[in-house]
């Protein structure tokens, strides 16, 4: 096990360097002068524009620029925005909030996407697994945003019950109809994950084992059926943390949040390079992070499974 850590921990170290100079390169090539677009089309003195490019490495090649962030990033030192603000403090504010979002989006997709599964594959035929599958299937029909338009009409002006938006610092109310529409795409993704491998599992040789000898139903289906099933929805699961970070883009800017994926679009549109692979760069450690947890819980899940 040791030695599969190791291995695994330095396997994240290119995928990290790869990941930040592809996300650098990217912003480094947007069209137009970033800091011609400070002044937003307002008249500058070349003297102020040639030292502020200075400031921030802006009139070094490409490559210095990124060996410089690197350099600084290895030191925690993530420089500074157009406006003269830390990046780690402009990080810092937005992030609890992006975190707080995906964690309850997470939990409202894993809680109701394995139940509604479980019961869809359990029941495979009847008419509450056919609405289940025609729910799930709407639900990953339609878009993001017309979801979050839909439930802010419906909650939040009709029924008044939640807030249309978010307030400065969101709590738990209201972040609630954010994380419902964030984590409803994977919510239908996992459910139909689940009935495929709920269905396909009660019908295994060692289900129908475990039923010869004596076993009860509840007990085949929660340590054989159950438990077999859920190794593919762990995986999805896990892939999915950073995705419902990353992805969070679309839900903050419907519900006015100040999380993560408002502040890297501002900063794209403005083309902060050092801020957009900063908080690139912590997406990927969550990621990997991630997914290094989820092999982890394969042993678990699977006692066949050893990491040698």
């Amino acid at each position: 096990m040791g030695k599969y850590l190791l291995r695994r921990i330095l396997q994240m170290i290119p995928v990290v360097i790869g990941s930040t100079l592809l996300i650098y390169a990217l912003v480094f090539l947007l069209p137009g002068d970033p800091v011609v677009a400070i002044f937003k089309g307002k008249p500058a003195q070349p003297q102020v524009i040639a030292q502020i490019k200075a400031d921030y490495n802006l009139d070094k090649p490409f490559l210095i620029q990124y060996l410089l962030f690197l350099k600084n990033a290895l030191t925690f030192n993530f420089g500074k925005t157009f406006s003269g603000q830390l990046v780690s403090d402009v990080i810092g504010r937005a992030f609890p909030n992006t975190v707080k979002l995906a964690l309850m989006a997470f939990v409202f997709e894993a809680i109701f996407g394995v139940v509604f599964g479980v019961l869809s594959g359990m029941n495979k035929g009847r008419w509450y697994d056919s609405v289940i599958l025609v729910l799930s299937l709407l639900l990953i029909s339609v878009p993001t945003f017309v979801t979050g338009f839909l439930l802010q009409y419906v909650f939040g002006v009709q029924l008044a019950i939640l807030p249309v938006t978010a307030s400065a610092d969101p709590g738990f109310i209201d972040l609630l109809m954010p994380a419902m529409v964030l984590g409803s795409v994977s919510m239908a993704s996992i459910i139909r994950l689940t009935r495929s491998e709920i269905s396909a599992n009660k019908y295994m040789d060692y289900v129908r084992t475990a039923r010869a000898k004596g076993m009860s139903n509840r007990s085949v289906t929660m340590r054989h059926i159950i438990r077999n099933s859920m190794i593919t929805v762990v995986t999805y699961l896990g892939a999915d943390i950073g995705a419902l970070m990353g992805g969070a883009m679309v839900t903050e800017r419907i519900f006015n949040i100040n999380g993560i994926g408002n502040v890297t679009y501002q900063a794209i549109v403005r083309g902060e390079a050092p801020l957009v692979v900063s908080v690139v760069t912590l997406m990927v450690l969550i990621f990997v992070i991630c997914n290094l947890l989820v092999d982890l819980l394969y042993v678990v899940l699977d006692p066949r499974i050893r990491y040698e």
